[in-house]
């Protein structure tokens, strides 16, 4: 029957634990000879998305100018047409009064003719700045995509060497994750993540804490070899564990023998002799 998570010890807690940090350690070293690969990558990505959405918006606005050409032009031709109608009327007119009339209306239409085709030339002119500009988009495109495929390369090259070993480690943390409880296995990822090297529980060293090296009390170093109960340090909230349940074997101190202070009666008898 298998053992509920629970029910292990806070011994068998800590070591499993203790197994997990190293396992996931060995995968953030797999994480680091990557490198900033992964985020080159992904930033070389976006970075041809947003020019592929820039070379998009301008090619929508180069369509909108044309249409905005085609029907100034097509007004234009209504202006011409009739300015050569008012032009025929101009003719036939009777009096001044028509005469003036015809004339503003004329004037009217060769002005609007003018300012159409002003708006006409300004527009042939931001289409040329908006192809200039995709253009350039295009080339700065081909040369990101260029190095991100020699990045991506070089990222597959290392996933491939590292991929069977991380997966077995990825195997082998998420069976040990099931002999941890719950709450103890969050608390343990959110120390990990709060923390600059990723150790979320750490073993005693030279009577200091294996994460931030802040000296540990002597009584609190007893706590924490007599496994009764999980401890962290009260400095930078790393799980505490003692090195023999890591595993590491700790040298014995070397006991320096204190000098021997000489009697000042000793003394003085060896002075008197």
């Amino acid at each position: 029957m298998k053992k509920d998570a629970a029910d292990f010890s806070i011994e068998e807690k800590l070591r499993n634990l203790y197994q997990l940090q190293t396992m996931l350690s060995e995968i953030d070293k797999i994480k680091t000879l990557r490198g900033e690969l992964p985020l080159e990558v992904q930033d070389l990505e976006d970075e041809l998305e947003g020019l592929s959405t820039r070379i998009d918006k301008m090619h929508a606005d180069i369509d909108a100018l044309n249409e905005e050409i085609a029907g100034r032009k097509a007004t234009i031709a209504a202006n011409n047409a009739s300015i050569a109608k008012y032009n025929q009327q101009l003719d036939n007119v009777r009096n001044n009064r028509e005469y003036e009339s015809l004339s503003k209306e004329i004037e009217y239409q060769t002005l609007d003719v003018e300012l159409n085709e002003k708006k006409i030339n300004e527009a042939h002119s931001a289409i040329e700045h908006k192809n200039e500009e995709i253009a350039h988009c295009t080339e700065v495109m081909n040369d990101r995509r260029a190095d991100l495929d020699m990045k991506k390369s070089e990222l597959d090259e290392i996933i491939s060497e590292t991929r069977s070993e991380e997966e077995q480690l990825r195997e082998k943390a998420k069976a040990l994750e099931a002999t941890i409880e719950p709450r103890l296995l969050l608390a343990f990822k959110r120390i990990r993540k709060n923390s600059r090297n990723g150790l979320g529980i750490v073993y005693v060293q030279r009577d200091a804490c294996g994460g931030c090296f802040n000296k540990i009390p002597p009584q609190r170093q007893l706590d924490i070899r007599m496994r009764k109960k999980i401890i962290v340090c009260e400095y930078c909230g790393r799980i505490m564990i003692d090195p023999e349940l890591a595993g590491v074997k700790v040298e014995p101190k070397a006991v320096e023998e204190k000098p021997k202070r000489r009697r000042r009666a000793a003394a003085a008898t060896e002075e008197d002799k």
